[in-house]
This record gives C-alpha cells, sequence and structure tokens, in this order.
C-alpha cells in the first residue's frame, strides 16, 4: 500500500499561497485549481490540498464544481457591484473610528506606509506597490480597533482582485491611487471624519468606475449576427 506523500508546507502555508496568488493578481478568475497537481506542487497528500480548497471556497476565492473540480472563482457584475458597495459601508466606518482616535504614532506609520507605496510604484515594483495599497486598507481597519469590521474588510480585500481581473478596461490601470491614499490621511490628521470618510468613499467609487460593470458585459454572443454578414 502507498504512503502519503511527506508534506513540505503544512495546510495554513499552502492557504497563504494560494491567497496570495489572488491578491497579486497571479490567479486569473476561471482557473482550475486540479488537486492532483497541487499535491504535487506542494508535496502534500490531497487530503490536504482538499481541505485548503474548502477553506478557500468558504472565503469565496475558489468555486467548488461537483465532479469537475475547483476553480478560481468569477464574481458575477452584480456581486460585483455588491463587494465596492459593501467595501464603502465598511471603510467609511472604519475611517470615521481611525479620525477619532489615532494616535500619533499611528499616523506616522500611515505617512511611512504611503511613502513605501509611492517608491514602489515610481521603481515599477507594481506587485510590492499593489500589497502596501492593500496594507494601506488593512491598516486602516487596525487602528480603528474593531476586529469584526477588521475581519469582514480582510475578506472583501481578498475578493477584489478577482472583480478586477474579470471586469478591468482594456488598457485601464485599475490600482489605488498614491494620492487619493495621502489625501484621506491628511483628513484624519485635521481631524475632520466628514472629509476622511468622503476620501475615502470617492476613492473606493474611483476605483469601482475603471471596471467595466455594465449588464451587457455578460450577454452571450448571437452566432447569427456575429456571422450573418458573411451571408452578404
Amino acid at each position: 500500500m502507498r504512503k502519503p506523500v511527506p508534506s513540505r508546507v503544512n495546510e495554513d502555508e499552502i492557504y497563504r499561497r494560494i491567497y496570495g496568488a489572488v491578491l497579486d493578481h497571479r490567479l486569473q478568475p476561471g482557473t482550475k485549481l486540479k488537486e492532483v497537481a497541487l499535491a504535487e506542487v506542494f508535496r502534500a497528500n490531497r487530503n490536504v490540498i482538499r481541505k485548503v480548497l474548502m477553506r478557500l471556497a468558504y472565503n469565496r476565492l475558489v468555486a467548488l464544481r461537483p465532479n469537475r473540480g475547483a476553480v478560481v472563482a468569477s464574481p458575477s457584475i452584480e456581486e460585483s457591484r455588491d463587494l465596492f458597495a459593501a467595501r464603502r459601508a465598511v471603510e467609511a466606518a472604519i475611517v470615521d473610528a481611525v479620525t477619532r482616535k489615532i494616535a500619533p504614532s499611528e499616523t506616522k506609520a500611515l505617512r511611512a506606509l504611503t511613502a513605501s507605496e509611492r517608491d514602489a510604484y515610481r521603481r515599477g515594483e507594481l506587485r510590492k506597490a499593489l500589497k502596501l495599497s492593500l496594507k494601506f486598507h488593512q491598516q486602516l481597519a487596525t487602528i480603528a480597533g474593531n476586529g469584526v469590521l477588521a475581519e469582514f474588510l480582510d475578506q472583501l480585500i481578498a475578493r477584489t482582485p478577482l472583480v478586477v481581473l474579470a471586469y478591468r478596461g482594456r488598457g485601464t490601470d485599475t490600482t489605488c491611487s498614491i494620492d487619493e491614499h495621502s489625501q484621506i490621511v491628511d483628513a484624519i490628521v485635521r481631524g475632520d471624519a466628514a472629509s476622511a470618510v468622503a476620501a475615502m468613499t470617492s476613492h473606493l467609487r474611483g476605483l469601482e468606475g475603471q471596471l467595466d460593470l455594465n449588464d451587457n458585459a455578460e450577454s452571450p454572443t448571437d452566432l447569427g449576427t456575429l456571422f450573418g454578414a458573411d451571408e452578404d
């Protein structure tokens, strides 16, 4: 009887690496995640891989299809719109809380984070810049001190790259604006909660606005219309 393949990495590490690939835009929506291939890559048995895929599915990053295996989730247009609406609501509450309680040391940390993000963009290190951009939003949630909001935001942020990859317009740079991050921090430092919330809301609407979320984006192609002109 063949013994189980010893795993080089544990379940949490495999989850972290696949999760990170989604955040980094390295896994496209609809990509097949075959158990056998993943087991070979990570030198893990398939039971461990199944557990990882179930965790990813629970967080809506993976779709488990009966008898067809797992694929990276492909969010619908409605789900994508709902996700951004949820982010606006959650991050408005977070920014409001941060404005009312932020400490000088936390302000300094946010300034340093936006500076690092700006430097990464200038050097063309886009993957690093993206990670820092996501960290900016997560750091605000940490400062707010509401664990439930922070956990909810983590889930929403994890699903955002799938929406961006599925619906970004051609030639569109769908990344967070560094200047807008700085404007949010400026409003927070002034103690102007209303302006901070407005800046965050505008920031997220701007990101959503870069995506092609028109209803006709999901309409199937009519073959009669497509090839009818060939008969003339």
